[in-house]
């Protein structure tokens, strides 16, 4: 369990924490849509921009790291595999987080939707007019 708390580390606390929190609230937000079968439509809108907001902050978290690898070469002069080890640690885990934020997400939009019972189609199939 440390081991995980080490990467979260690695990856830069401001970015990964509050992807960890945003991980729970999907998750939530997810387990919620599958209790209350009625008005999935705002959760589900929910999840996503959730989800969506999750990639946009590993993204600005691998930006991060790879302005803090650059800033270290700089500093030193010389470029070393060292220098450029944690920069670059924090450029790869914090999209990595956020992919995984962003599939648990819509793994869980297409498990409510596909739960979601349609009331635009009849029980044939067809589109009701």
């Amino acid at each position: 369990m440390s081991a995980l708390f080490d990467k979260f580390n690695d990856g830069g606390p401001f970015f990964t924490y509050p992807l960890l929190i945003l991980m729970i609230v999907v998750i939530i937000l997810i387990v919620q849509g599958f209790i209350k079968q009625n008005g999935n439509g705002k959760i589900i809108a929910l999840i996503a921009s959730l989800s969506w907001f999750a990639v946009a902050w590993g993204f600005l978290g691998r930006t991060a790291g790879l302005i803090m690898a650059f800033d270290n070469v700089s500093a030193q002069g010389e470029l070393t595999p060292r220098l450029l080890a944690g920069g670059l640690k924090m450029a790869i885990l914090n999209p990595l987080f956020a992919f995984i934020v962003f599939l648990i997400a819509r793994a869980g939009i297409i498990l409510l939707i596909w739960m979601k019972k349609n009331e635009a189609f009849d029980e044939k199939g067809k589109l009701k007019e």
